[in-house]
């Protein structure tokens, strides 16, 4: 903890000398930070610094994020197209598993922190971002309610052609999130490997099955 907090406190020191008129460029501040920070984690567990690293998307949003300059749109179009191409559809066509297992991966946080080992089962966290159950006392409020997510779409039938479009986005929104908005906050959960395709069939479930208990 206090190696993270000198660290943090040297990044703050940087950020106050820039505007000193010290000479060195934003580029060469933006390298220094990278380094403090970096010297701040270590590798303990499954959790490897690999995190730290940062594509394309990720600099391209922290960048707007930082000044509070909005993104480029040809940017933003770039990355969400290449998001989406990125995209795996279930290798046998069928996008819903049940239901109930999707409600026990949804309520896990479990997963991909130092404390777990291997071969730890990852959760999908959901709740952590989002209200899915009206009975549910606790959840986030990052992300948008997903009550009624598949009723209030319309999706009575999943089977039915007039489904196909919403059942299609939502599974692209899981596996990947930026294909739909550059710099979300929502993990994606396929390219990153945190779900696998049939626990996203799972979780699809949870969302767009008209038996499940989010759509009564």
């Amino acid at each position: 903890m206090k190696k993270t907090i000198v660290a943090w406190g040297a990044v703050v020191l940087a950020g106050m000398l820039a505007g000193c008129g010290t000479g060195r460029s934003a580029a060469e501040y933006d390298k220094m930070t990278a380094e403090v920070i970096k010297a701040s984690f270590v590798d303990r567990g499954i959790a490897k610094l690999d995190r730290l690293e940062q594509d394309e998307a990720r600099k391209a949003c922290w960048e707007s994020e930082v000044t509070g300059k909005p993104l480029d749109e040809k940017v933003a179009k770039a990355i969400e197209e290449a998001a989406l191409k990125s995209v795996k559809w279930p290798s046998d066509g069928k996008f819903l598993g049940d239901w109930k297992e999707g409600e026990k991966i949804a309520q896990s946080g479990r997963g991909l922190t130092w404390s777990d080992d291997e071969k730890t089962v990852n959760g999908g966290n959901c709740y952590n971002c989002h209200q899915i159950d009206k009975k549910e006392i606790s959840y986030g409020t990052l992300g948008p309610s997903l009550w009624n997510y598949g009723k209030l779409r319309g999706v009575t039938d999943p089977n039915s052609p007039a489904a196909k479009p919403i059942i299609e986005y939502t599974w692209a929104k899981i596996w990947n999130s930026r294909a739909f908005n550059a710099c979300t906050k929502m993990p994606s959960a396929g390219h990153r490997g945190i779900l696998n395709e049939q626990q996203i069939k799972h979780v699809m479930a949870l969302l767009l099955d008209p038996k499940s208990p989010v759509n009564q």
